[in-house]
């Protein structure tokens, strides 16, 4: 499932990552109310992979979440990923996630993946971080999400039995990390050093679409009991200071040109 929002640019490049899968899946392309090609490149390249079952699906209320909301209403498989428009994912990224979910069992309601950069995910460094935001990190800092969500796979029941997106629950920026900790009520989530994927190195400024530095030391210093004091009282009283609602997401002065 992707949301896509003016993303002529670089979604090209996530469908032939996703075209190269060794997995089968279905697609779900929610476009939200983009001005420029987008939905004409998935018209394209749909018609271009006829064996892969593509939907791309209207949702013209601004802002990722009432995408995301859109597209999960047209899941029916039992698992989803959760990718984005400007992200590229090795083609054994589907699978990876398929055999965590079976070797981690059914109490396992979600897999993440890590970021990696581009022709860098084999080096010893990007292993060794990776080996410890998926042995290490996940155990030191338990109860919250290690990864963004670009490399979120969900079993869909589970996120549904959570709320899934819904903008009266988390109207805002950082959903990723709320959804994640609603999803840890349901179960557990799974890491693996070999899980990764590409996002996109546009992502240049992101003070206007983020948590400060103190909010995610007290992220990470509040127990899961109550985390649930931190994301409904805190921090979104906080977000709701600086204005910082889901449709900022649209404002695109914080990333950065790439050819």
């Amino acid at each position: 499932m992707i949301p896509c929002y003016n993303e002529e640019a670089f979604i090209g490049a996530t469908l032939a990552s996703l075209a190269a899968q060794t997995e089968r899946f279905a697609l779900i392309v929610v476009d939200n109310a983009s001005t420029d090609a987008s939905a004409a490149v998935v018209r394209a390249w749909a018609a271009a992979h006829p064996h892969i079952a593509t939907h791309l699906i209207d949702e013209p209320k601004p802002g990722q979440v009432h995408a995301l909301r859109a597209g999960l209403l047209a899941v029916t498989t039992e698992l989803v990923a959760v990718c984005d428009a400007d992200t590229e994912y090795p083609p054994a990224y589907l699978a990876r996630a398929a055999a965590l979910f079976d070797a981690r069992g059914p109490e396992t309601v979600a897999v993440l993946a890590h970021d990696a950069v581009a022709g860098a995910e084999a080096t010893l460094p990007a292993r060794a971080r990776r080996w410890l935001y998926s042995n290490v990190i996940p155990y030191l800092l338990s109860g919250q999400a290690h990864a963004g969500g670009y490399a979120h796979c969900y079993r869909t029941a589970a996120l549904g039995a959570a709320g899934g997106y819904d903008a009266a629950i988390w109207p805002y920026v950082v959903k990723d990390h709320e959804l994640a900790h609603r999803m840890l009520k349901q179960g557990n989530i799974a890491y693996a050093t070999d899980h990764w994927c590409v996002p996109s190195l546009r992502r240049a400024d992101r003070k206007g679409v983020r948590w400060t530095l103190f909010e995610r030391i007290v992220y990470h210093a509040t127990p899961f009991a109550l985390k649930d004091w931190f994301f409904y009282d805190f921090l979104a009283k906080r977000f709701v200071g600086r204005k910082q609602t889901d449709v900022v997401l649209r404002q695109r002065e914080w990333t950065t040109k790439v050819p």
